[in-house]
């Protein structure tokens, strides 16, 4: 219910209804006429039992706002109960309950997942896509029903023989497992041609291929469409395709193929890192495609016969599969939901191959990576017929990207810290709900991580005075962490900040400030204390007092814009 009441307190506060509803949330108004209005719920469960499961409240206006949206609902509990039930196929129980909220008597009706796909007695099926409820086709009927049976149509027989496998595809497979870094799967290099046959789940209880290993391993394969991906590339994104290849099966290939094609038109950033280490940043971090990549082959519809569609410029790389998500996962769940491949057998030879991940967190990765190289997160949508990842190819962020490497080891791994950082370099305090949907997890667990973060020995955020006694205090980011990350923080130049505030007290107890001095005071670099002084001098703030004009002696004192005194009322303002 805690879904429930947040949207119902931001409709309150003014929130357009509408805006508040997701895959797991719909507002409803009831009809007047009794049996309309029945019908129309059973519909609306429907729609959510052939989905991940939701709630329907009764009695807000979907296009209103504030206390004029809540309407009510008189219609009985019990009854509605029972209604839905009589009006649905298979029977579908469904839970409803009463709430009173802003004056107005409103029926929450939470739907379960269904374990079988659902219609109403008139036979029409629906599901929830995002925020809206859409009409089943037979393939979507088709797709759902396999899904919640267990029925996997990549371990159907395909009636192709065994030695009907590419040789090179095979020979592929062996050098990927006798090269691997881990032993088990260095064990299976060694094993036979049929008993890694074996192994991968690729052989049919009629000993033929099943469809996994017909993709995987067959050239011309027959159960999918010829060309197994179109990949195009562009100098700019609407320019003309200088580049058209369609990859033809077999898959394990095709993905070294692909992986080459746009590992070979990628471009470098440099980034010399405060050790003095150099690393290398792609514009599109190869192991964030290679997830991407893994993940359209194991979970796109390849029943659709349509081949996964990568298009590559400079300005963005974008990878389209066909089919929809995988039941049960959404966009807005599917960082932490963890895999449900549509095909596993298919999904267990990628696995054992080493192609995708073992535990199914390769969005987690893609994630991590984009952010660690200071680039923004990849864009995830989906609709009824395809699912697609957009990278942008931004220049990248470098700041951020060398902040990001001077964390300890597991923190620049965890997913949810990296968003956290880069939520707050975008806006100055975050609390635990509001950056719950962005790490895709529940307002107890991101106060966990925001905690974290908080103390040693991390301790690169802080709460805010005022709200450090709440259960879920706003967090931002301390001054001398705004202070390494310079002008990756959006508004680290607006007003006098914690930077100007240290700067300005050093000055009035010692009369000067150098780049050492900027460098303890932040725990920062010699060249983030070069951008720190430039910022300083371009606003006046202080100017060079010493006759030497470079090095780290320089010396600095105040400057036209420099206050004059101390102000009581905003040194109290700035604690």
């Amino acid at each position: 219910m805690e879904i429930v009441l947040r949207a119902l307190e931001a409709v309150l506060q003014g929130t357009m209804a509408r805006k508040c509803e997701n895959e797991r949330l719909d507002f409803k108004e009831a009809k007047p006429d009794l049996k309309d209005a029945c019908n129309d719920l059973a519909e609306a469960a429907v729609c959510f039992a052939n989905a991940g499961g939701g709630h329907i409240v009764v009695g807000v206006v979907d296009s209103g706002s504030g206390p004029d949206a809540f309407v009510g609902c008189q219609l009985d509990p019990g009854m509605l109960r029972g209604r839905i039930h009589q009006l649905t196929n298979p029977s579908l129980l469904v839970e409803v309950s009463p709430l009173d909220f802003a004056g107005a008597r409103l029926l929450v009706v939470s739907v379960p997942a269904g374990l079988d796909v659902y219609s109403t007695t008139k036979g029409y099926a629906y599901q929830r896509i995002n925020d809206q409820c859409l009409p089943m086709r037979p393939l979507d009927i088709s797709r759902l029903t396999e899904e919640r049976r267990g029925l996997d149509w990549s371990a159907t027989p395909s009636g192709r023989a065994v030695d009907d496998i590419d040789p090179l595809a095979l020979r592929y497979c062996m050098r990927l497992l006798q090269n691997s870094s881990d032993p088990t799967r260095r064990s299976y290099g060694r094993m036979s041609a049929i008993d890694l046959l074996r192994a991968m789940r690729v052989i049919a209880d009629d000993g033929s291929l099943n469809r996994a290993g017909e993709i995987l391993l067959c050239s011309g394969s027959v159960s999918t469409s010829a060309d197994l991906v179109v990949y195009q590339h562009r100098r700019t994104q609407a320019g003309e395709a200088d580049a058209i290849l369609r990859m033809q099966s077999p898959l394990v290939l095709v993905f070294e193929e692909l992986l080459q094609s746009i590992r070979s038109r990628q471009g470098i950033t440099p980034l010399t890192l405060a050790d003095g280490q150099q690393i290398q940043i792609e514009d599109y971090p190869s192991a964030a495609v290679r997830e991407a990549i893994a993940n359209a082959f194991i979970h796109g519809d390849w029943r659709i016969r349509s081949p996964v569609h990568v298009d590559h410029s400079a300005e963005y790389l974008r990878i389209t599969s066909p089919g929809p998500l995988v039941n049960g996962i959404t966009i807005h769940n599917i960082l932490t939901m963890g895999s449900r491949a549509r095909y596993p057998a298919l999904a267990a030879a990628f696995r054992l191959l080493g192609l995708a991940e073992e535990v199914g967190q390769g969005v987690d990765r893609m994630f991590r990576e984009m952010i660690r190289s200071g680039r923004d997160t990849p864009i995830i949508s989906e609709d009824q017929d395809q699912v697609t990842v957009l990278f942008r190819g931004q220049p990248p962020n470098t700041k951020i990207a060398r902040f990001l490497t001077t964390l300890p080891a597991e923190e620049q791994e965890d997913t949810d810290a990296l968003l956290i950082i880069r939520t707050l370099c975008r806006k100055r305090t975050v609390s635990a709900p509001e950056i719950a949907p962005i790490v895709q997890r529940s307002a107890e667990e991101a106060q966990a991580s925001l905690l974290r973060l908080s103390t040693s020995p991390v301790d690169i955020l802080e709460p805010t005075r005022g709200t450090m006694r709440l259960s879920f205090p706003s967090y931002r980011l301390r001054g001398d962490v705004v202070a390494r990350l310079g002008a990756a923080v959006s508004y680290h130049s607006r007003a006098m900040d914690e930077i100007d505030r240290k700067v300005i007290d050093h000055i009035m107890d010692y009369g000067e400030v150098n780049s050492r001095t900027i460098q303890r005071l932040f725990d920062v670099d010699v060249y983030q204390a070069r951008d720190i002084l430039r910022d300083l001098v371009g606003r006046e703030m202080i100017t060079r007092t010493s006759e030497q004009k470079r090095g780290t002696a320089v010396r600095y004192g105040p400057g036209p814009a420099f206050p004059g005194k101390k102000s009581p009322l905003k040194s109290l303002a700035d604690q």
